[in-house]
């Protein structure tokens, strides 16, 4: 069952997806969900580094602001 899903993102990265969409003749949404099926598929200790770096990065705080992390 399909549900919706709502992402907020840099506008230079949004025009990017768009892009990419029109580039590839897919959806920005299969795209996103390919993404995260490779993802699903790994192991969270053989995740790229970049990815790693962020696991837990709030454990133990009080979650950020939507502003505080725009900035």
């Amino acid at each position: 069952m399909n549900r919706k899903l709502t992402l907020s993102m840099d506008s230079r990265i949004i025009d990017f997806a768009h892009d990419f969409s029109k580039k590839s003749k897919k959806s920005i949404s299969s795209i996103v969900e390919i993404y995260f099926r490779e993802l699903q598929k790994q192991n969270p200790a053989e995740l790229p580094k970049y990815l790693d770096e962020l696991y837990g990065i709030f454990k133990g705080e009080k979650s950020p602001d939507k502003k505080e992390l725009k900035k």
